[in-house]
């Protein structure tokens, strides 16, 4: 019998998530290896935790997520609007709680693009009177 998955996409940044609740013990796995092998900050751990830990679903599914691109503050960002929506998918009930926390939400900063003229987004060239 085939057994029961659930998928979430989230995006953070440049961050592209691919993540997969699988009924388990809880493990988390990032690109075929252990969060905290993956990461190495307890930070990123806990952010990516949040949606679990806040609907007490910590011991019952198993994360196989798929990350690529930005940095591992996006990354850890991706992964946990990707495990949040996949939640929603496993149970509908769990909405309220993760929207009021903010789990649900995209969020749409980006990186602003440099402009010519100027040597960042913002950064002028130093000014010289004489």
């Amino acid at each position: 019998m085939a057994q029961v998955q659930y998928y979430g996409t989230g995006r953070r940044k440049s961050s592209v998530a691919r993540v997969r609740l699988v009924p388990g013990d809880g493990q988390v796995m990032v690109n075929n290896r252990q969060l905290d092998e993956y990461f190495g900050k307890k930070t990123l751990e806990m952010i990516v935790k949040q949606p679990l830990v806040l609907t007490d679903t910590e011991g019952r599914f198993n994360v196989i997520a798929k990350v690529h691109g930005g940095g591992t503050t996006g990354q850890a960002g991706a992964i946990r609007l990707g495990i949040a929506r996949a939640l929603l998918k496993a149970e509908p009930s769990l909405r309220p709680t993760l929207k009021r926390a903010g789990f649900l939400t995209r969020d749409p900063r980006m990186k602003e693009r440099k402009k010519y003229g100027l040597k960042g987004a913002r950064r002028a060239p130093q000014f010289s009177k004489r």
